[in-house]
């Protein structure tokens, strides 16, 4: 694996020895990608094919969802049902275990969501998600009302009584999420300013003192799109070509290069220490050294 060390810690991440391989082809606009403990196997979204797969080693890639809305950012539930973040229809919903899908928000104020993005999970129960505009404006989505009715991107909570409320609304395009691994921080992603930003969070789920935690760079192609968290609190960003691997402080400690521009990612295998990454058109699987933050 090709990879900028610009700290030692990094060496303690990365094994350049670990091969990058592809997993998975012929995707339109590869997202979301969700390890399923329970049937060891890779889910990930299509966005503009409007298609959720499903890759099992040594068996290859299946549609487990077909038009979906458009779906983008995917995570489960403390009871291990599918959430998605449905960019195109402007919904935030969750496969039940007969396999109907139920709406969980769409509006905030009487006012319709803008396009959720991404979704994740925390220990409470509680569903954070993040509403950029981008489906609103990218050739491919679809819909009868494609217009913008809140004057704000927001991010959002999803109580366990069922109530919304947003939690920040200080993201230009807010976009991949994750928390720390004593959850008292989430990072957001903000695609237009190349920013991660992180917010500390009470114990009833409130967001507060918003600040840059790290401003990616690099010339090459590649955007503050998804990002993940290790259990040694190590930030994982899509980025200029490739990954960036960021430490709790906010120092840029690598990259690993991917061959094309990276949109999300997730850790997965029994370990966790295997790193699903999505493009546009491929999924691909590598191996590094401190275990990911474990999904429901």
């Amino acid at each position: 694996m090709d990879v900028d060390f610009y700290r030692p810690e990094m060496k303690s991440i990365i094994d350049t020895d670990a091969p990058l391989s592809r997993v998975a082809s012929g995707l339109s606009f590869g997202e979301g990608p969700l390890w399923d403990k329970r049937s060891k196997t890779l889910i990930f979204t299509d966005i503009i094919g409007s298609r959720v797969h499903r890759w099992t080693p040594g068996s290859g890639l299946e549609t487990i969802i077909a038009q979906t809305g458009h779906a983008n950012g995917t995570t489960f539930d403390r009871d291990g049902r599918l959430l998605v973040a449905g960019w195109s229809s402007r919904t935030v919903w969750r496969q039940e275990r007969d396999g109907s899908l139920v709406t969980l928000a769409s509006h905030f104020d009487g006012k319709k969501l803008n396009t959720p993005n991404d979704i994740v999970v925390r220990s409470d129960g509680s569903i954070y998600f993040t509403d950029s505009d981008g489906g609103l404006f990218i050739p491919g989505m679809e819909g009868d009302d494609l217009q913008k009715y809140l004057d704000f991107s927001g991010v959002y909570r999803i109580a366990p009584d069922g109530s919304l409320h947003v939690i920040a609304k200080d993201c230009a395009f807010p976009n991949g999420l994750a928390f720390s691994p004593d959850e008292k921080r989430l990072y957001i992603s903000d695609t237009w300013q190349g920013d991660i930003r992180v917010y500390d969070i009470a114990a009833d789920g409130s967001a507060s003192n918003g600040r840059l935690f790290h401003k990616l760079t690099g010339p090459e192609p590649g955007h503050a799109d998804g990002l993940k968290v290790d259990r040694e609190g190590n930030v994982y960003s899509t980025g200029s070509r490739g990954i960036h691997i960021i430490d709790a402080n906010g120092t840029l400690l690598g990259r690993f290069h991917v061959p094309e521009e990276t949109t999300n990612l997730a850790w997965g295998d029994d370990d966790w220490r295997s790193l699903f990454i999505t493009t546009f058109h491929h999924v691909y699987r590598t191996r590094v050294k401190v275990p990911g933050i474990e999904t429901w």
